[in-house]
């Protein structure tokens, strides 16, 4: 299974670059895994907020194929504690070809990217930055390779 993650925007924090890309080398260790980024949107004082969700939408949408399973990141997603979370993605590993991780920008997706996506976690009941939310996505990305793997990383 390849493992992808979309994101909207790039990461402007160093640290967070850092971060994202010690985990992006550690979960290739366990699978194909790789991260998309969409540039901003230019000129977004001009558009609503739903302007925004659509054309965002929209180039998200180009980079999805019929048969990928699209995960959002969402705040009204399902919770998981680590290790139901590395459960999930066992599961996923045997009945997906490619899944897919998505971002989205700072006023959620549009409603066409709900409609195509398979599922929603959420990462906290907490609001994080999105700068934020991506490194420790892929820390819980990792963790849960971890996990599957049996080995010492997480602990109870």
């Amino acid at each position: 299974m390849k493992t992808e993650l979309i994101l909207v925007g790039k990461t402007d924090n160093k640290h967070f670059v850092a971060g994202i890309s010690d985990y992006v080398e550690r979960i290739g260790h366990y699978m194909p895994f790789h991260i998309m980024t969409i540039p901003d949107i230019k000129n977004t004082k001009k558009l609503s907020q739903e302007q925004q969700k659509a054309i965002e939408g929209e180039l998200l949408m180009k980079q999805l194929q019929p048969s990928d399973t699209v995960v959002l990141l969402d705040e009204h997603g399902k919770e998981f504690r680590s290790t139901t979370f590395a459960e999930w993605l066992q599961k996923k590993q045997h009945t997906a070809k490619r899944l897919v991780f998505i971002i989205g920008g700072p006023y959620g997706f549009s409603p066409a990217v709900y409609e195509r996506a398979d599922e929603q976690i959420s990462l906290s009941k907490m609001t994080f930055s999105h700068q934020m939310v991506r490194l420790i996505f892929a820390e819980q990305l990792y963790r849960a390779c971890t996990i599957i793997k049996g080995e010492p990383y997480h602990h109870e």
